[in-house]
């Protein structure tokens, strides 16, 4: 595309960048829309956070901002406003900067990601869901899923007291989804998903055990770098339906053209 003083510019504030990919797919479905968007990463540590915040306000030709590992909870405290979503999830992944520089928040995870399951023939509804990660995207995938019509969420995090809180939040505003804490055994379960960014990295370990997968199971990513972690490529192998990460970020596109009036 052809960035000119008319284009608007976005970016995807994180740390670190390297696998953001999120960018790139973004600006190639807006520019498909009609609307003359750039989106770029931009690496922020945590302790630099309010002060790239502050500068933003005072960008013009900024509409707004995306949001990722690891400022999705912390830039809540940064802003004037947010979502009845965003408030009740717990995070945003999203900031529309408005005319006078006020920032307001939202989080379109969670609808972006059944939205993807939907598009990859995955139904959640009267399902039974095993979700590994209670972070960010995580809880606002939570509250979607069980909100998408799924009989049970179970939810495992490294840190158990945080998976409890989620779970009891999301069971309190769903009351027809038998929610708990769960750990990382697959079997019984309907549709596996990883919120986590556990295989992001070479090195990262397996998450499950590939060998409780079954071809009845599906199983869904958030990770769109490597495009097919680990998890999804023993899930091929065992013949399971599955959602790769970008499908979330394609399908949050519409939202977000909604959100910031594109």
């Amino acid at each position: 595309m052809e960035i000119t003083g008319r284009t608007k510019i976005m970016f995807i504030l994180a740390d670190p960048v390297a696998h953001i990919r999120g960018s790139v797919i973004l600006t190639q479905k807006l520019n498909e829309a009609g609307c003359d968007v750039a989106v770029s990463p931009l690496h922020v540590k945590p302790a630099d956070l309010a002060a790239v915040i502050g500068t933003m306000r005072l960008l013009h030709n900024v509409p707004g901002f995306g949001i990722t590992i690891p400022h999705k909870i912390p830039v809540r405290q940064h802003l004037d406003g947010e979502t009845a979503r965003a408030t009740k999830v717990g995070s945003v992944n999203f900031v529309k900067r408005e005319k006078d520089g006020r920032l307001v928040g939202d989080n379109v995870d969670g609808a972006g990601f059944v939205d993807g399951l939907v598009h990859s023939n995955i139904s959640l509804i009267g399902k039974r869901v095993l979700q590994i990660g209670a972070g960010g995207a995580g809880r606002s995938i939570a509250f979607s899923v069980a909100g998408a019509g799924a009989s049970a969420l179970s939810i495992y995090n490294r840190t158990a007291d945080k998976a409890a809180a989620l779970a009891a939040a999301v069971q309190a505003a769903n009351p027809d989804c038998k929610v708990s804490v769960g750990d990382l055994d697959p079997t019984g379960f309907d549709v596996i998903i990883n919120t986590s960014s556990v295989g992001m990295k070479a090195e990262d370990p397996m998450l499950i055990d590939p060998d409780k997968l079954t071809s009845q199971m599906a199983v869904a990513e958030i990770i769109m770098m490597p495009e097919l972690t680990p998890l999804l490529l023993a899930a091929h192998k065992r013949g399971c339906k599955t959602s790769l990460g970008k499908h979330m970020l394609e399908a949050q596109v519409q939202r977000v053209r909604e959100f910031f009036e594109l």
